[in-house]
């Protein structure tokens, strides 16, 4: 079978059978990862990445090639989480870029797709690593330059193509020791194929599934709700009004400053940011119609959504009533802080799960927390939405997870109108003690060195448990297993949460040492961390404080300085 040219249609095809071939191996994918944590895995994150732009794809009413290439690129760009998913999403992003010029695509166009994926998905990433995902897409662009002008036919392009890349992702172990020890390929390397095998079946002409669910596994919201930094205070616009702009007519930069202008005169927290042919609005109004009215005069409108913010915030102070005449568990959470009506200079914005983190994280000054991290890594949307809802010039965001520093980097690209400072936090440790260095004397610039510098000065550390068997360096993990993790590997293994906490802090003190902050989790408990706290004091001249976190997934995290 022969097939020099496809057009939007199969393109669409293609697209969504590669989704559906990544939603149904995603736990395969999980497999592969490394590390045993139980943390949001690659094929999570790299199939909720697919599934947000598959949807928008599946809505499109009739197909040309711009609009199908606009909703695969803002889809996956909007819905991109944890490192593989913004990598994932870059990938989608350059390659519909080459191929949204053409009416049909054939192997020249290709070619230059697959090349122009990977320049966007390599820029992405700082400090790229060869043996991963990266490594994979750049040899299928490698191959495709290889194979271009040597046949027309777009079967045996991707066929040698893909052979290629499966060639290459075997090779992966021998690039990462890591991967090696494990004795598997790279997971983020095997989803991307798994994507493209998938569409290669589909071009094929198999039977594929291109039906995309509503309730399918990309479609679930990070870690529960988020914290948004509410009391009782009057709210001067009622209505948060948000939806995207399919732009029909020209979108510069006069008509962004005339939309922007028109939005502020009829509320606040206003977003406006304009992507390629989309513009994604977030305004709160007492009036949403006369926002959409104005959306809908530069094109159609998608993705509409309008809160009644005055009932929610009712709701809010009932809650928070009930607790303060409770045990008063709701007095300095983020959710009982006062709402900043008023624009001011500095905000933050901080990744957190458990009700304790999220407590200090709100008496430390944050306006908005993101319930998530650990299970579940919020998206590059969720990051754009709090950044919305923080009515502030320059805004200071602590993602609190490795995994997710990528997603908070591309929310920032995709900011305009106000400053937005990516500080690097790992872990909620990191996070706590760049929120405690912040300063109203210093400029943002240098707050923003400052409180990356404070977050990598502290060691830090959690305990957890195996989620898979597997070995790292040179140690065997079974599932089940308790494991201290410091910010660089597992330190610690053992049957008991209590031991493996003891021993993980051991390991982290020094002579230097002077303060130990334990943070017990919804499996820990605060008696246990008492023990643990009696026996470091009887060892060291370090202080030992105790905090409770409420995080699931982790018995404990444990902080020295």
């Amino acid at each position: 079978m022969v097939i020099k040219t496809i057009d939007a249609s199969l393109v669409q095809k293609c697209f969504l059978a590669g989704a559906n071939a990544m939603d149904a191996k995603k736990e395969m994918i999980n497999d592969l990862n490394v590390f045993p944590v139980p943390d949001g895995d690659t094929g999570t994150n790299m199939t909720m990445t697919i599934m947000s732009a598959a949807r928008e794809v599946s809505a499109l009413d009739g197909t040309d090639m711009k609009k199908l290439c606009k909703a695969i690129s803002s889809g996956s760009l909007r819905g991109a989480r944890g490192n593989s998913g913004v990598i994932l999403s870059q990938l989608l992003r350059g390659f519909t870029k080459e191929i949204s010029k053409v009416e049909e695509v054939d192997v020249e166009i290709l070619s230059k797709a697959f090349e122009r994926a990977v320049e966007s998905a390599y820029k992405a990433v700082m400090k790229p690593k060869e043996g991963t995902i990266l490594t994979v897409a750049r040899a299928g662009s490698d191959k495709a330059l290889e194979l271009s002008g040597r046949t027309d036919n777009l079967l045996e392009f991707m066929n040698k193509i893909l052979m290629h890349m499966r060639d290459v992702l075997d090779q992966t172990p021998e690039m990462l020791p890591v991967l090696k020890q494990a004795g598997v390929v790279d997971s983020g390397g095997e989803g991307l194929l798994t994507m493209i095998e998938g569409a290669y079946d589909a071009l094929l002409g198999k039977e594929v599934s291109t039906e995309i669910s509503s309730l399918s596994s990309g479609s679930a919201a990070p870690g529960g709700a988020r914290a948004d930094v509410v009391a009782e205070t009057e709210i001067h616009f009622g209505y948060c009004t948000e939806f995207i702009i399919m732009l029909e007519k020209n979108f510069g930069k006069k008509e962004e400053k005339e939309v922007k202008d028109y939005l502020t005169s009829i509320g606040d927290s206003l977003v406006c940011v304009a992507d390629d042919d989309i513009v994604k609005i977030h305004v709160h109004t007492n009036d949403p119609g006369l926002a959409i009215q104005k959306g809908l005069s530069y094109g159609s409108l998608t993705s509409m959504k309008i809160d009644n913010m005055r009932e929610e915030h009712n709701e809010r102070v009932i809650k928070g009533t009930q607790n303060r005449d409770g045990d008063a568990a709701g007095e300095g959470t983020a959710e009982n802080r006062p709402e900043e009506t008023e624009r001011k200079e500095n905000g933050f914005i901080s990744v957190s799960v458990g009700d304790g983190l999220c407590r200090i994280f709100g008496d430390l000054g944050v306006d908005f927390v993101i319930e998530g991290g650990q299970t579940m890594n919020p998206s590059t949307e969720d990051i754009l939405d709090a950044i919305g809802r923080v009515n502030a010039d320059h805004i200071f965001v602590l993602p609190n997870n490795s995994n997710i520093i990528l997603a908070a980097e591309q929310a920032k690209d995709l900011t305009e109108d106000k400053e937005i400072f990516v500080i690097p936090t790992k872990n909620i440790p990191q996070g706590i003690a760049a929120m405690i260095s912040f300063s109203d004397a210093l400029s943002p610039e240098e707050n923003a060195e400052t409180m990356a510098e404070s977050a990598g000065a502290v060691r830090s550390g959690q305990v957890t448990y195996a989620v898979r068997d597997t070995v790292i360096d040179g140690r065997e993990i079974k599932s089940g297993d308790i494991m201290g993790l410091s910010d660089k590997t597992i330190e610690v293994v053992g049957e008991s949460a209590v031991s493996v906490t003891l021993n993980l802090i051991r390991k982290m003190l020094d002579d230097d040492s002077e303060l130990v902050t334990i943070y017990y989790g919804e499996e820990g408990s605060e008696e246990d961390a008492v023990r643990i706290s009696q026996a470091i004091q009887e060892e060291s001249d370090a202080e030992v404080e105790i905090q409770y976190g409420g995080q699931p997934i982790y018995y404990y995290f444990v902080s020295v300085e």
